[in-house]
């Protein structure tokens, strides 16, 4: 098993994706199980929009309950990878718990490192497709795309990706995360990962370090 930690912008769901292919491995996104449990609109689905709808994160114990559960299914591939699970203390340490009593563990932590300029460039560019949440960078050139090349969805920009907001959210996740990171620097999991440059090349260097561990 091996979780993805980034800021946002870093490109962690976009990274986690590509490795999880190129080593055939399953991609866990605890944003995706939200959204699939918003669709199904069961009770679960209801309290997750709920949260999602005021702009708060999904409460610890919910969030824990629905990864815990994604694990538990069975699965041909070659291992998981977890990406924006666990955010914090307390999710890392609930994680360990469970799979611990299953006499399994967490290989390594990927920390995908990018400085903050960089991080505010991409996040006030970044545009979603509205169906399948894949991203790009729009800055107004002829290279701009009109509609996902995915699937066709229209393209949207999140409201907290305005510039005004996006450094505040950064000084948040740093905030948050480095106490994480921390934690599993301290349990000899951590490997730091230059984030910038093309999307290929920083795929590479993470397969090659996760490669090395497993």
């Amino acid at each position: 098993m091996v979780i993805f930690l980034g800021a946002p912008g870093a490109g962690k769901g976009t990274q986690a994706a590509g490795v999880a292919r190129k080593m055939e491995m399953a991609h866990i996104s605890s944003g995706d199980l939200f959204r699939q449990a918003v669709e199904r609109g069961d009770e679960l689905g209801r309290r997750v929009k709920s949260y999602m709808e005021k702009g708060a994160l999904v409460p610890d114990e919910i969030t824990i309950e629905m990864v815990l559960d994604r694990l538990a299914q069975p699965s041909k591939q070659k291992g998981v990878i977890l990406d924006g699970f666990p955010r914090n203390l307390v999710q890392a340490e609930s994680l360990d718990g469970a799979l611990k009593e299953q006499g399994k563990a967490v290989n390594s932590v990927v920390y995908i490192r990018v400085a903050q300029p960089e991080l505010v460039r991409r996040l006030s560019t970044r545009w979603l497709c509205k169906r399948c949440q894949t991203p790009y960078s729009k800055d107004g050139g002829v290279g701009d795309v009109a509609a996902c090349q995915k699937c066709g969805g229209e393209l949207y920009q999140r409201a907290d990706d305005s510039s005004e907001t996006v450094k505040k959210r950064l000084e948040v996740y740093f905030r948050d995360t480095a106490p994480l990171i921390d934690y599993y620097r301290r349990h000899g999991k951590l490997i730091e990962i230059d984030g910038e440059g093309d999307v290929k090349s920083v795929t590479g260097r993470i397969a090659n370090a996760v490669g090395g561990r497993t």
